[in-house]
């Protein structure tokens, strides 16, 4: 059964005895065509979007609970798979010498949670007077480049790495829905906490123009100017007429990215790499929890802070979430600052009994509080799940049908074996 409350007052409350999943599909679509006209639209998604679990094979990139849990099974052996990222000896030795259980109920839910930790212990580490703790740095900082790789390994390798487009197809046709929006309209921002490069890859792949903060070609390097910046096309050479492109979206990585890297050279140190990095050599720009670190860690994420910040301040916006559970309390902090906008609207594609921030937004009653959720046995996915979302939730166009039908057709003939016998290929 399909749930849409807008604070406490039900959508569904009108139809006919309990109403069809497709009747109740029809009404959060027409109502998510109105959201796409807002005048700010932005979307927040979350490592629920990458997941994609059909009878349980992780297809995408497990959620932040489940790396956790995986993660704790590499703590408590001593096999290759452990001693390739962390393993039970230098856990053992952390908590001998610094009294850090990574397996404390503190941290073990949460890999990110467990970085910030580690992250701030090896500054005081290497700030204390005492030699002992001068050496132990090395052993923290060993441990945070074990949790970097486990991380990069997870959203590097997997079935999406090996020709499965199941979680790319997904992702293209959340950006393809964008396009459904009237143009003159501001570009849509699109903020996300997920470290991989699904995003990236599918507005790639459906030639979508966007700006995620970085510029230049051979390096691409982040300088947040980028973000005030807009993509035109010239109409009138003779009267230099330009006109926005239509379909551009803003995206920010809240929380960093595998392909990111700092450097000591140029202007502006972050880096995007095309070749693999490694964590031992490299400095891999994942740290999700930028105000507990020190300053040089400002940027880029007190930049997309407060790209997320100023989005949410604007006049008639409205933010999307999808995928995120409200697990982090920066994030947090600006969606609840955004509520004392009287404009501000938050539209959450998950359960409100998921935590306890979920159940008391739920039970402010407020109608600028949407929550839409379901168990989704009609499509074998729960009706908040992303690839749910994106195939029975949100707006589509007659266009975007036939670009998808002819998309479908070329890959057919495509995959069809060419007739060469005549020679002409």
């Amino acid at each position: 059964m399909m749930e849409f409350f807008k604070g406490s007052r039900d959508e569904f409350e009108k139809l006919k005895g309990e109403g069809s999943w497709k009747d109740k599909a029809k009404i959060i679509q027409r109502q998510m065509a109105e959201v796409f006209g807002s005048k700010n639209l932005s979307f927040l998604m979350g490592s629920g979007c990458s997941s994609l679990r059909p009878e349980d094979e992780d297809l995408g990139i497990p959620t932040m609970k489940f790396l956790a849990e995986e993660f704790q099974a590499l703590l408590a052996t001593d096999d290759e798979a452990g001693l390739a990222f962390v393993n039970a000896t230098q856990k053992a030795e952390l908590y001998e010498k610094l009294g850090i259980d990574l397996s404390s109920d503190d941290v073990k839910g949460n890999l990110e949670q467990m970085m910030a930790v580690m992250i701030n212990a090896h500054q005081f580490c290497q700030t204390s007077d005492k030699d002992e703790l001068n050496t132990v740095a090395a052993l923290v900082e060993s441990i945070i480049v074990g949790i970097k790789k486990f991380v990069l390994y997870k959203c590097t390798t997997g079935p999406f790495s090996n020709g499965n487009d199941s979680v790319v197809a997904h992702y293209r046709r959340f950006y393809q829905s964008l396009t459904t929006r009237a143009r003159g309209l501001a570009p849509p921002w699109v903020f996300t906490t997920n470290y991989d490069l699904f995003n990236e890859r599918a507005m790639d792949r459906s030639g979508i123009p966007y700006s995620n903060g970085f510029s230049g070609t051979v390096e691409r390097r982040f300088n947040p100017a980028t973000y005030r910046l807009a993509l035109a096309e010239q109409l009138d050479i003779t009267s230099r007429r330009w006109a926005a492109v239509d379909g551009f979206v803003h995206f920010c990585k809240l929380h960093g990215s595998v392909n990111w890297t700092e450097e000591d050279t140029g202007l502006f140190p972050i880096r995007e790499s095309h070749a693999p990095l490694d964590p031992s050599k490299d400095r891999v720009m994942i740290y999700p929890t930028p105000s507990k670190q020190t300053a040089s860690f400002g940027s880029p994420y007190a930049d997309m802070f407060r790209e997320f910040q100023r989005q949410v301040v604007q006049d008639q916006s409205v933010l999307m979430i999808l995928g995120y559970s409200f697990g982090d309390e920066h994030v947090n902090n600006i969606i609840f600052q955004g509520l004392t906008l009287p404009g501000f609207r938050v539209i959450a594609f998950m359960d409100p009994e998921t935590n306890d921030i979920t159940r008391e937004l739920a039970a402010l009653g407020d109608p600028r509080i949407w929550f839409i959720w379901g168990d989704g046995k009609e499509v074998g996915t729960k009706a908040h799940y992303f690839d749910s979302v994106v195939n029975h939730l949100m707006p589509t166009s007659a266009d975007q049908k036939i670009d998808q039908t002819i998309e479908k057709a070329l890959q057919t003939l495509l995959a069809k074996p060419q007739d060469t016998e005549d020679g002409q290929g």
